[in-house]
């Protein structure tokens, strides 16, 4: 029977712990709130802490009650029975000592080994409170500030030797501290966090990894003073993000000058076409000249332009599918303008009017109408209207004699475009671009040939940005530099006082947008903590909690 015992004792110990064939399971009781094991260690002695010499000399032994992961929602409590051993080195300073479970128990630890780890990946994943919260619905006591100094307990991960680095800085608190991320641009892990964006912290860090070759970095000056002095065998790669919002910030100074064209920008009307024009009226015929009208209002403009646009697009060597794939409409809506030889055609007949139940009394309404000179109210008409049969409401009326009145008053002029639409207008994708928008970005570059100039100068930057065609940064700068515009002009010359940087960044692959990434999970970490955590947390979870 106690054979029996014994075995199952053994596939209970080999069960709960696994990793640990150290350890033998005495006993197990689960009756009650708490699942108590005892437990004790079967190695014959251990070695001393202090010089290492191993000992098998028992001293004598104690219960210890680390508290483990929970089973089944019920906590558990390991019964441990340790041996405290004799050190047999004269020399040592320590003459007895306590045997440890490796893996287990650690010295003064009230917790095992995997409930402390397990603790601290509560506190990386959701640091205090809310971690706390998650771990009492798992069985687990463990407060906010314990979570906490188990995330801070925790070792740094090894930096390794990178080859290629990207240097960011991020806001600790916005508008006031600023820190700095370093990532490795191959695999995007966060290498280390500084507290601060200035180049005497990153200039130690730099000169303790000097194999790195590759460093990219946005604009600052005091990134590239700092990878110049500790990494000079580094190239400097500037980030192509950085790179446009500079240059969107230059092209925001230039409309600023030349807001005078966006308040003089002439009004967009529709085009007559002749063959919709009213014919002249004759006087001496008597009557007048009947011939086509052209179609007016919202619908007809819209048909407008949307033909011009579609036609305009095919003219330049697009498909009907490309087209519909760059205005996002259907096929059918686009090969239905396609084949149109003029707008004029897309419009639909004239949609005949339909019969009201006031048409009958329209005449009488009229000539009272005519007789008061519009001063009868409508009330008063609808009382009348209702002595001779009407049945209606005062709803139909209402919009009867709203034609009465005349015509709505024109309605004011569009405001002119803002400094900030203008610059969308330059410096965003044509694609990305509205039929209106597009249609005044036309109107805003032929009434303005420095704004002209500058959507040239954009465009071509852009395409340099995108197809890495750095060779063509030298001409670019020096039209830049010519071309007469504030904004422009000092962005270029920016560019040229970072000549290797720019290059790179518009010729190689390497870029910083990991680095924005790693900026983006910052935030989402500091937020989670409402600001309270201060940068040492910050940096465990961030290093961490990859």
């Amino acid at each position: 029977m106690s054979a029996t015992v014994s075995q199952s004792w053994s596939w209970l110990g080999k069960l709960l712990f696994p990793s640990l064939p150290q350890v033998e399971i005495v006993h197990f009781k689960a009756s009650g709130p708490v699942v108590r094991v005892e437990a004790r260690l079967t190695t014959l002695g251990a070695a001393c802490p202090s010089c290492g010499a191993w000992s098998e000399r028992v001293h004598g032994s104690y219960l210890r009650y680390p508290s483990d992961l929970p089973s089944c929602g019920r906590p558990v409590v390991v019964s441990l029975r340790v041996r405290r051993f004799i050190c047999g080195q004269a020399s040592c300073p320590r003459r007895t000592f306590v045997e440890q479970a490796q893996g287990l128990t650690r010295r003064n630890g009230q917790v095992t080994e995997r409930q402390r780890a397990s603790v601290a990946c509560l506190g990386l994943a959701l640091a205090g409170r809310a971690g706390a919260r998650i771990a009492a619905l798992l069985g687990i006591r463990a407060s906010r500030s314990t979570l906490l100094r188990r995330v801070m307990d925790l070792p740094d991960p090894a930096v390794g030797a990178p080859v290629a680095v990207g240097v960011d800085d991020f806001a600790l608190r916005r508008g006031h501290v600023y820190g700095t991320v370093i990532t490795d641009a191959a695999t995007h892990r966060v290498l280390d966090m500084l507290p601060d964006r200035d180049a005497a912290t990153l200039v130690p860090w730099l000169a303790g990894h000097p194999q790195i070759e590759i460093l990219c970095r946005d604009r600052a000056s005091a990134y590239a003073d700092a990878a110049t002095t500790a990494a000079p065998q580094a190239r400097q790669v500037a980030d192509r993000y950085h790179l446009w919002a500079n240059l969107v910030s230059a092209v925001e100074k230039t409309v600023v000058d030349h807001r005078r064209c966006l308040h003089s920008l002439p009004t967009i009307a529709p085009e007559p076409d002749p063959q919709w024009e009213t014919p002249p009226h004759d006087d001496s015929a008597g009557e007048p000249a009947t011939g086509p009208t052209e179609p007016a209002g919202k619908m007809a403009e819209r048909r407008r332009l949307h033909h011009a646009l579609v036609h305009d697009l095919l003219d330049q060597g697009l498909s009907e599918r490309a087209v519909a794939r760059h205005l996002s409409w259907s096929r059918n809506t686009v090969r239905r303008y396609a084949r149109a030889a003029r707008w004029q055609d897309m419009m639909k007949g004239r949609p005949q009017p339909r019969a009201s139940i006031l048409d009958p009394y329209k005449p009488y309404l009229e000539r009272r109408w005519a007789e008061t000179g519009g001063k009868i109210t409508g009330l008063a008409l609808l009382a009348e209207i209702r002595e001779r049969g009407y049945r209606g409401g005062h709803t139909v009326l209402s919009v009867w004699k709203q034609g009465q009145q005349g015509p709505d008053p024109p309605a004011p002029p569009p405001a002119p475009p803002t400094v900030r639409a203008a610059v969308g207008w330059l410096t965003r994708h044509p694609a990305g671009l509205t039929l209106d928008e597009e249609l005044q970005r036309k109107t805003l570059l032929a009434h303005c040939p420095e704004l002209e100039t500058t959507a040239d100068l954009v465009r071509s930057f852009a395409e340099m940005l995108t197809s890495l065609e750095g060779n063509r940064l030298p001409e670019w700068i020096t039209q830049a530099r010519t071309s007469g515009l504030r904004g422009i002009s000092t962005f270029a010359t920016g560019l040229n006082s970072d000549y290797d940087a720019v290059g790179a960044g518009l010729t190689t692959q390497w870029n910083s947008g990991h680095v924005e990434g790693a900026v983006n999970r910052i935030k989402m970490l500091k937020r989670q903590m409402f600001g309270r955590a201060g940068f040492d947390l910050l940096r465990k979870r961030v290093l961490l909690a990859e």
